[in-house]
């Protein structure tokens, strides 16, 4: 079994366990611009493998046993080379699947492979111009090195009578972005991800013999690693969780009527009556909700407007509360928690998104 672990923080609390307030969660899909901008005259791009060849690929190998009774029975730590030609095969399907340039070539033959004598293994200016000259392309994005940490364990679960086996590999995969007319390269992106294998079985030696071989491991390893540059260079899609208070008035109920029909600009309207008719934790829901409506209509500096008037409204409370029993109630503190986070997602959404204009003007707004 194979797993791609994706880390977010989902916070519902006390909020949405013990309150009679109803709350409705919702996703939303929106981009986020990538680390780099490239100019649109930059419209063709090759794919290369600048990786050198690995005689060894394995190069590091620590082993470690628990002691016996401990549930953990075996671990086993070991560190590689990924594949470069599977790598940059994948790199190349993965930023041709974005339809971002025009057109990506690949070479994913080792540029390196018949040197006799050791070397820099950053392009000089007269292979990046000979390069993009006989692949006739604009600039090259290069695959420099892949680097992998693999975690073998396999454990005992007393509860379930069964041994659980994984393998927790984090890949490392390090491209440049070469242009014809620089000496050195336009940028390096470093970054990671890790993918997870997992099996259980009632033996120990079923489950060593299901899980993953290390020659299979590489292979996939190396082929998830060419898909994680892809959202540092390129815009990307991200999922969001937001919240929708739908109770504790009639506007409220009638406004998650036509959230759900994404019918918004009358659900803001009826969640700003209620903000300018109401006090406390009814005026920070509709607060809240306005600046959900906003965002869904990209609106980003309006939403965050009332995501700043609900979050104050939400420390306005904690502070009241305070003052009356002595300590903050633990609701009030999700309350702010949940506010503040919000204001987080939609600062960061404002901060990037000159640079995603900048980044998808190449589409004159056609996506």
């Amino acid at each position: 079994m194979i797993r791609y672990r994706h880390y977010c923080l989902l916070l519902i609390g006390t909020l949405l366990l013990g309150s009679c307030q109803s709350v409705e969660q919702l996703s939303i899909d929106y981009m986020l611009p990538a680390e780099v901008s490239f100019p649109t005259i930059l419209k063709r791009v090759a794919v290369v493998n600048n990786m050198p060849d690995i005689p060894d690929n394995k190069l590091i190998v620590n082993g470690k046993k628990k002691k016996k009774g401990e549930n953990e029975v075996a671990r086993l730590t070991n560190y590689y080379n990924g594949d470069g030609t599977i790598t940059t095969e994948a790199l190349a399907e993965a930023l041709a699947d974005e339809n971002y340039f025009e057109e990506v070539v690949i070479c994913d033959s080792a540029l390196r492979s018949k040197d006799i004598n050791p070397r820099e293994s950053t392009l000089s200016q007269e292979e990046v111009q000979e390069l993009v000259r006989d692949l006739d392309v604009d600039f090259l994005i290069a695959l420099e090195n892949v680097q992998m940490r693999s975690c073998r364990k396999i454990s005992y679960a007393p509860d379930w009578g069964v041994f659980f086996g994984t393998v927790d590999v984090k890949v490392y995969p390090t491209v440049k972005i070469y242009l014809p007319n620089r000496k050195g390269p336009m940028l390096t992106v470093n970054s990671n991800d890790s993918i997870f294998w997992e099996e259980a079985e009632r033996t120990e030696a079923l489950v060593r013999s299901r899980l993953i071989s290390e020659e299979e491991m590489v292979k996939q390893a190396s082929g998830f690693a060419g898909t994680v540059p892809v959202k540092h260079l390129l815009p990307y899609w991200k999922t969001g969780h937001r919240y929708l208070f739908s109770g504790g008035s009639v506007n409220m109920r009638d406004a998650a009527v036509y959230a759900r029909e994404e019918n918004w600009s009358e659900a803001i309207e009826l969640w700003k009556q209620t903000y300018n008719a109401q006090k406390g934790k009814q005026k920070m829901y509709a607060a809240y909700n306005t600046a959900l409506g906003y965002e869904m209509q990209d609106s980003i500096s309006t939403a965050l407007e009332w995501a700043l008037k609900a979050q104050a409204l939400a420390r306005e409370k904690s502070k009241t509360d305070k003052k009356k029993n002595g300590e903050i109630q633990e609701g009030t503190l999700s309350y702010y928690i949940l506010t503040s986070m919000y204001v987080d997602e939609l600062e960061k959404r404002k901060e990037g998104m000159t640079r995603l204009n900048i980044q998808m003007d190449r589409f004159e707004d056609d996506f």
